[in-house]
């Protein structure tokens, strides 16, 4: 079994939090400005992948925790269907 690199993974396969490194290290690259032209459009391009990455799997936590219900006392009792419309 071989292990991939961050950037051999395919972005809408990476946890939020894979996806949130690599993108930290887009940016170090990127601010640093060592890195010739058409590799940083290259870059680029991943960082706004991986932004994307990101804001998808929040916005998909948060209607997780939105679906939550809870009893009288504040407990969780389980989840309400989320409203797909």
């Amino acid at each position: 079994m071989t292990t991939q690199t961050p950037a051999q993974i395919p972005v809408e396969e990476m946890s939020f939090e894979l996806a949130m490194r690599e993108l930290e290290g887009v940016v170090d690259q990127l601010e640093r400005g060592d890195v010739a032209l058409d590799a940083s459009i290259a870059l680029y391009e991943r960082g706004a992948a991986l932004k994307k990455r990101c804001e998808d799997e929040l916005k998909r936590a948060e209607e997780k925790v939105a679906a939550i219900t809870l009893d009288a006392n504040g407990a969780a009792t389980g989840t309400a269907p989320l409203d797909a419309g």
